[in-house]
């Protein structure tokens, strides 16, 4: 799998694409695979601040409920309709259409502590091998 070279990554298998003082976060394709076929996304309100290591939501899948961490600080300023009416675009573009929130950064520097695309990718091969 190919992870996009402009996203960082967290140890939770969240990612996060910064665009300035905004940042759309999502959950990387290890993970989709990991959960199998998601049935159901909750996320948070539109104007929810969130703190970075803590919840931002739930992904369920057939095999279980895993909780999503935010990567970073923000504000949601709007969140992905179309995950919540079809989830299972999480397994089909994880790292596209299926973003899960969009928020305004609190420290943008924050993104710079995550692993970049080379560093996930041999994290996630680490993963893999045990």
């Amino acid at each position: 799998m190919e992870y996009p070279s402009n996203f960082r990554y967290t140890t939770e298998h969240e990612w996060v694409a910064p665009s300035g003082a905004t940042a759309k976060i999502g959950i990387s394709d290890f993970a989709q695979q990991q959960l199998g076929d998601i049935v159901f996304v909750e996320l948070p309100a539109v104007g929810t601040v969130l703190t970075a290591g803590q919840s931002l939501g739930t992904v369920e899948s057939v095999k279980a409920v895993s909780e999503v961490f935010a990567p970073v600080s923000g504000k949601v300023k709007a969140i992905n309709d179309a995950l919540v009416k079809s989830p299972e675009l999480l397994n089909q573009d994880p790292h596209g259409k299926a973003w899960m929130v969009e928020v305004e950064l609190t420290d943008p520097a924050q993104t710079a502590k995550l692993m970049d695309a080379a560093a996930y990718t041999k994290f996630v091969a680490e993963a893999e091998a045990h």
